[in-house]
């Protein structure tokens, strides 16, 4: 028997030239080149089978590192800092029963998931280390795969809440034996026949509740896309579908050319948006645009339908490297310098150019590159970049280099600056500051200034993981204003109310940061994750920064007359 150990000893000393310091990988301790069609196909056997017996191990973890967090350190209801009672948790996201509510967002930052997944894998384990103990011995003996373990887990999470164990018990014993021999579906449905023959009131008493849980969600995709996700009783689900296909054949029979998908979309926009009734209030937007000098100039030189932003090279600087570094929080990849194009020809051709680093990192902003912006923002669009019919134009500045936002500022308070120049100079460029991070404030609540700049630079709560718009989230004093820190940007970020709460009740938990907004969050397990600022890069000294276009970079939707980030509440919440 010949034994190979996958913790290779490190390297003594230097690494010589043209050597790669790497793990061992499994390919090279078993090849695969050298084996038959047959050897692969059990080799594929034993992979299943030794992730099942992964995932039963992985759950005897989760289930005790849930064990070690009770719900009794919880805030309880009626308590400041409590969860709402009428908050209801959506699908995916109930907590598990006797366990802490942030347990979850723990085990997300621990395995550097979602919550939603984390909340998952939570259940599953709970489950399986309890009431179906006959599918984990299953799983760990290696007599049942891993999809067949979770669908089956799935289909029985939700009524393990509500019926007896004995119950889940006589479900498990039915199915379990021949769940091998069933698909997937197939396991689930005979799950779900077996869990309806023994209670089925318990079903009516599941799909109830469930209704509660309705709701619309979006999720970003790429190419411009999205999807639009609406969780809700069958029969409305049904209504809505024949609905907008309805509408769409009969677009289709007038010749309509489009694709059916494509008008069952317009069908559904126009039903919803209603372009044609002029009774509703309008909905409008509230803008930030997002404005590195080097990029805009870029915009105005006509050279948007570049994919990374390139200037002309007569805007780059002498000293840009011919070869930028590969690594990619330092530049841009040689290798895909050939792959971008734009009007003036390929990147490091003879008429185009990477962004160039700007020459305002750390430097004033001054009266002479407010104008500039000013003009700039008019050449991106005929009549000027303005505000949206009853909505708001805010315009950050940020460092071309690395990113971090230095400013934000109203359309009408750019042009008020700009226009009235320095006062203790009027009438000329002299170089003094006009504009920066608003100051601080010894008061608890966040001036004005001070809400729109942390909402603009943070954009969504600043828990790792978690997108909940800045719009929804409270301004939260990283380090308590009760300890004597005054309201100032650099220890103000944007929390979700969960997390918000999380940080300021959960025990075991810490969260630190930097002057520029770099949140550091430690779990009471001690793992550390770190969140940067949207658009923030992490850019070594000297090196050049390669940033992607931020001229078109519109964000942050809201109604008509709301606040870009409404007020938190004061202590306790």
């Amino acid at each position: 028997m010949t034994v190979n150990s996958l913790a290779a000893d490190p390297w003594p000393g230097t690494v010589p030239a043209g050597v790669v310091v790497r793990p061992t990988r499994l390919g090279e301790l078993m090849p695969v080149a050298a084996r038959s069609a047959a050897e692969i196909a059990v080799e594929l056997q034993r992979i299943e089978q030794v992730e099942g017996q992964l995932a039963a191990y992985r759950a005897e973890l989760v289930a005790q590192l849930a064990v070690r967090r009770p719900d009794s350190a919880d805030r309880q209801l009626g308590e400041p800092g409590a969860a709402s009672p009428d908050w209801v948790a959506g699908p995916g996201r109930e907590p598990v029963a006797g366990v802490s509510e942030f347990f979850a967002d723990e085990l997300a930052m621990v395995l550097n998931c979602s919550r939603t997944a984390a909340t998952k894998l939570a259940d599953a384990s709970m489950l399986l280390a309890t009431h179906l103990r006959g599918t984990w011995e299953a799983l760990a003996d290696g007599r049942l795969d891993w999809p067949r373990a979770r669908a089956l887990v799935a289909e029985l999470t939700e009524p393990a809440g509500e019926v007896e164990p004995a119950v889940l018990a006589q479900v498990e014993a039915a199915v379990l034996p021949r769940a091998r021999r069933l698909t997937i579906r197939g396991l689930q449905a005979a799950a779900r026949a077996e869990l309806l023959r023994r209670d089925a009131a318990a079903s009516d008493r599941r799909r109830r509740r469930a209704q509660q849980g309705a709701d619309v969600t979006m999720r970003p995709l790429p190419d411009g896309m999205a999807e639009l996700s609406v969780f809700l009783p069958q029969r409305m689900a049904a209504a809505i579908r024949d609905t907008v296909d309805g509408y769409a054949r009969l677009a289709k029979a007038d010749g309509d050319e489009h694709r059916i998908g494509q008008l069952r979309v317009g069908a559904l926009y126009d039903l919803v948006t209603r372009p044609w009734d002029t009774s509703r209030p309008p909905v409008t937007a509230h803008l930030t645009v997002l404005a590195p000098l080097p990029t805009l100039r870029a915009a105005a030189a006509g050279h948007d339908a570049c994919a990374v932003a390139h200037l002309p090279l007569p805007h780059l600087p002498a000293d840009l490297p011919a070869d930028p570094p590969a690594d990619p929080d330092r530049g841009l990849d040689p290798a895909r310098r050939s792959d971008h194009a734009c009007a003036g020809g390929p990147v490091g051709g003879p008429g185009c150019g990477e962004v160039a680093p700007g020459d305002l990192d750390g430097q004033p902003i001054t009266a002479a590159h407010l104008r500039e912006l000013l003009e700039e923002l008019d050449a991106l669009c005929p009549g000027g970049l303005q505000a949206p019919a009853g909505g708001r134009l805010d315009i950050a500045l940020t460092d071309p280099v690395s990113g971090a936002l230095r400013a934000a500022v109203t359309r009408t308070e750019l042009e008020r600056l700009a226009r009235r120049g320095c006062p203790d100079h009027p009438g000329g460029d002299c170089g003094c500051p006009l504009l920066d991070r608003p100051p601080p404030t010894d008061r608890y609540r966040p001036s004005a200034a001070q809400h729109r700049f942390i909402c603009v630079r943070d954009r969504t709560c600043r828990h790792p993981g978690c997108r909940n718009r800045a719009a929804w989230a409270d301004l939260d004093h990283v380090v308590p204003h009760s300890d004597g820190e005054d309201t100032a940007c650099e220890n103000l970020c944007c929390l979700c109310r969960r997390h918000h709460r999380l940080k300021t009740f959960a025990a075991g938990w810490s969260f630190t940061m930097t002057d520029d907004g770099v949140l550091t969050v430690t779990t009471p397990s001690g793992v550390t994750r770190v969140t940067r600022p949207p658009g923030m890069d992490v850019v070594a000294r000297g090196t050049v920064s390669v940033r992607r276009p931020a001229y078109a970079g519109l964000f942050e939707g809201s109604d008509a007359g709301a606040d870009a980030c409404p007020a938190d509440d004061p202590p306790p919440f």
